[in-house]
């Protein structure tokens, strides 16, 4: 499997890179791919079929200078912190392994990293839900997935130093859900690696992500092709970067 090195950039940047290379994948131009990336500036993601309004405290995030995108994946909206979250994204064809066809098994099998990676740092992880994962009880990561043409894209958070505070703030998390979860509040529900006493910087926390990744899959570093960045480029004009795309709903 391709690795490619740690990227840095806007939501929409990162969004359109993921979609590309699962279209690459799609058109067999690139093999199975796993990425490591951080958001600059700080920023939402919103689920492809959430409601912005609903799901964001939208004068929070503009008073914060925090931008929203729209995923192509589902489920709901994630706060990725610059200074304490690392996101993961593999691109992976379905035929891979047997655990892949079945969803609750395929989110497992592509998230493991992240509880191998939790489990060497000394903390108690595992799997909670569809597509959770917790650490000491508390949710430190959560994934999502999309599935085209016998290709998967997941992509998901590792929470190292996330500020909750501000997650708080920008995201709108019902009293239902909390309730659901048997907490009255985001506090009890959400941890990081810091707030559970061990902290790391980007660098170490990509480091040890990527050593992870690499013990679970064969991984040979590359770089992204000339397709996918040109595919990325016209994605982030026609899609991610425009309103139409990340308001609607």
């Amino acid at each position: 499997m391709r690795f490619i090195p740690l990227i840095v950039a806007r939501p929409e940047v990162q969004m359109a890179i993921d979609e590309a290379i699962m279209r690459a994948r799609i058109g067999g131009k690139v093999p199975d791919t796993v990425r490591l990336y951080a958001f600059s500036p700080s920023s939402v993601t919103i689920g492809r079929f959430q409601s912005v309004v609903h799901d964001v405290n939208l004068e929070e995030a503009k008073k914060l200078g925090i931008p929203i995108v729209r995923r192509i994946t589902g489920g709901g909206s994630v706060f990725h912190d610059e200074y304490g979250e690392i996101t993961y994204s593999v691109v992976i064809g379905e035929n891979y392994h047997p655990a892949l066809k079945n969803v609750e098994e395929s989110y497992r099998y592509l998230a493991g990293p992240l509880v191998d990676a939790l489990k060497e740092l000394g903390l108690d992880a595992g799997f909670s839900g569809l597509n959770d994962i917790v650490a000491n009880g508390k949710k430190i990561s959560g994934s999502a997935q999309t599935r085209r043409r016998g290709v998967i894209l997941q992509h998901g958070t590792f929470m190292y130093a996330t500020r909750v505070e501000i997650l708080g703030r920008v995201l709108r998390v019902s009293k239902e859900k909390l309730k659901d979860k048997g907490v009255s509040s985001i506090w009890e529900r959400v941890t990081t690696l810091e707030r559970e006493g061990i902290k790391l910087s980007r660098w170490e926390a990509y480091e040890l992500l990527k050593e992870s990744f690499s013990n679970a899959f064969d991984l040979e570093e590359g770089e992204l092709t000339d397709y996918e960045l040109e595919l990325a480029e016209k994605l982030v004009e026609e899609k991610y970067g425009n309103p139409k795309w990340n308001e609607m709903r």
